[in-house]
């Protein structure tokens, strides 16, 4: 903790701002009229989730609030983004904002008043959908973070970009989507922000508490794909075929050695798991071929790039040792996030006016994985945690992100929204 309120003296000095004086402005007043305007957008996103790719209703109730705002709005970005453009009345930086919108094909079981019974078919399952990761509260504050921004238009030196994107937790099969396709079809091109900013509600943390990291936050994601294939025998009798099980198995045991014993992980930690593994029919016949798939979780791009290339390194020689032949196929995901240590600096006393210093925690590295990443390689970034499990309930026993469970006290959004604008106004102050 002492830490942290190092931090945040050494920025007050380094930046110059006054922050009594950004305290002491409108925007509080305006944060408290958006309250209640936030919990209402919130349950009723909640109660008609989407999936990615598929946020027609959620879009369209993005836009139209823009739209009333004043603002500059394209639509249709990357299938149903939203992007939202404020002008202020002074010059300075562009400030983008980001929220995701796509839920996810979980049946919800939180029996809130307001909870989802949507279904849908996915992947040949019928299934729920449900906003299980709190995108639903993110497009809520994001909304109200630009009542507010938009209110102090005449007040703004610089300018603010609203993104409000699709399926962040990845496209549907067969089609592209998310932060990389919105960067594809140009939209920092075409705002040119310097910085990016998103936070994410997490049941980890506690309401009042927002987490955040310097440099490597969050994990990169990737999926590869390994298909051993041999030569069809009778059981009995295996030399007279090639067996891809027996070389599968040796593959799994040089792909789970390349982390333990050839990356060097001081320099960053990393994960290969296997999820699946599948071959074979019935118990006398030897296969042609195994399947295997799993991810690769990791918190340093070079070091990715030696995994991938180890990966296939190993299971082609291990199957070709054995007779058999591997094709590998690694399917990239998203990169690592990476928080910009000087932004993150930078901003320790916005978030501190939140929560206080006491409510600002340093989180470990998430393994977990966010589309973010995207975004903070092109500008400067900084993705938070905001806390959404209720006082006085210990965030081991609050169920997870992605549970059917999953809950998000509505008196969190307050913060989150103000953590948005308070993040908007000091980069701006900093910046001039």
């Amino acid at each position: 903790m002492n830490k942290i309120k190092k931090a945040i003296g050494v920025s007050l000095l380094l930046t110059g701002v006054n922050h009594n004086a950004i305290a002491s402005s409108d925007h509080i007043k305006l944060l408290q009229t958006v309250e209640s305007k936030v919990i209402d957008w919130r349950r009723d996103i909640h109660q008609n989730p989407e999936l990615g790719n598929r946020e027609v209703r959620t879009a369209a109730l993005v836009a139209q609030h823009l739209k009333k705002l004043g603002m500059q709005v394209e639509t249709q970005v990357a299938h149903t983004g939203v992007v939202g453009f404020l002008k202020g009345a002074k010059p300075g930086p562009t400030v983008m904002l980001r929220a995701d919108m796509d839920a996810l094909p979980v049946t919800e079981k939180t029996n809130l008043p307001f909870s989802s019974t949507k279904t849908t078919n996915y992947r040949g399952v019928d299934v729920g959908i449900m906003h299980a990761c709190g995108h639903d509260t993110h497009v809520a504050m994001l909304m109200g973070a630009a009542e507010v921004l938009a209110n102090m238009q005449s007040e703004l030196a610089g300018n603010v970009m609203f993104v409000f994107q699709p399926a962040e937790e990845g496209a549907p099969d067969g089609e592209e989507g998310g932060a990389e396709l919105m960067l594809k079809e140009g939209i920092f091109k075409r705002y040119q922000p310097d910085v990016a900013f998103g936070l994410h509600i997490t049941s980890k943390l506690n309401v009042g508490q927002i987490g955040y990291r310097s440099g490597p936050t969050m994990a990169s994601a990737d999926r590869f794909e390994i298909t051993v294939k041999g030569e069809q025998t009778h059981g009995s009798t295996p030399w007279a075929g090639a067996d891809p099980i027996a070389a599968a198995a040796q593959v799994v045991s040089g792909v789970n050695h390349i982390v333990s014993r050839q990356i060097n992980i001081t320099k960053e930690p990393a994960i290969v798991s296997f999820g699946k593994i599948s071959g074979g029919v019935r118990n006398n016949i030897i296969p042609e071929e195994v399947s295997m798939v799993g991810t690769i979780r990791n918190f340093d791009m070079d070091n990715r790039q030696q995994i991938f290339d180890k990966i296939k390194h190993t299971a082609e020689h291990i199957a070709q040792a054995s007779g058999s032949k591997a094709e590998v196929v690694i399917k990239e995901g998203y990169p690592v996030t990476v928080n910009d240590p000087a932004l993150t600096d930078k901003m320790l006393p916005s978030l501190a006016k939140v929560v206080g210093s006491n409510g600002l925690i340093e989180m470990p590295k998430v393994t977990g994985a966010e589309d973010f990443s995207f975004y903070a390689m092109e500008v400067p970034g900084l993705f938070v945690f905001l806390g959404g499990t209720p006082k006085g309930t210990h965030p081991k026993d609050a169920p997870s992100n992605h549970s059917p469970y999953f809950f998000a006290d509505e008196s969190a959004f307050k913060l989150g929204t103000r953590a948005l604008t308070e993040f908007t106004l000091d980069y701006m102050a900093q910046s001039n």
